[in-house]
């Protein structure tokens, strides 16, 4: 797996491998050895400027996902053919910072959750329906099971 991480920030992170939270999701979901994708860590300005751009949203957000194609079903990648292109996840290390505070839990935890929802919104997952939430947050506590963290 192809996994690419741009820290475009300025805000010190914690000890938390991001690249193989991210593989372990990936992994997890059943994607093949050929899938790519991208993380940037970027700034509240330009977080800002990426909602306001592809959400109309005004202000900064926790992550946003840009996905390649829109995968109704899982994903899968032809052996010989090229590369699954996933698309890219861009989560805001400060706005995060600042929800594990509101929440009273740990910002490795928090951050943690960012990558691995990111990733199923990648792959094509939502929670704007209950029933859809409830699935995505019970397949996240799952895999940040499988690193040792929990969702919180």
């Amino acid at each position: 797996m192809d996994i690419t991480l741009a820290d475009e920030q300025d805000d010190p992170l914690p000890r938390l491998d991001l690249v193989e939270l991210a593989r372990t999701t990936l992994e997890a979901e059943g994607l093949p050895d050929s899938t790519q994708m991208a993380i940037a860590l970027v700034g509240r300005e330009r977080m800002a400027q990426l909602n306001r751009d592809y959400m109309g949203k005004e202000g900064p957000t926790d992550v946003l996902s840009f996905p390649l194609e829109d995968f109704s079903d899982p994903p899968v990648a032809d052996p010989a053919g090229p590369p699954l292109l996933l698309g890219d996840v861009a989560i805001c290390p400060s706005v995060v910072h600042g929800n594990a505070v509101a929440a009273a839990v740990a910002f490795e935890d928090e951050l943690a959750l960012m990558v691995v929802h990111g990733i199923l919104h990648l792959l094509g997952r939502d929670h704007v329906i209950d029933a859809e939430a409830e699935l995505m947050e019970q397949r996240e506590r799952e895999i940040l099971a499988m690193v040792g963290r929990e969702r919180p």
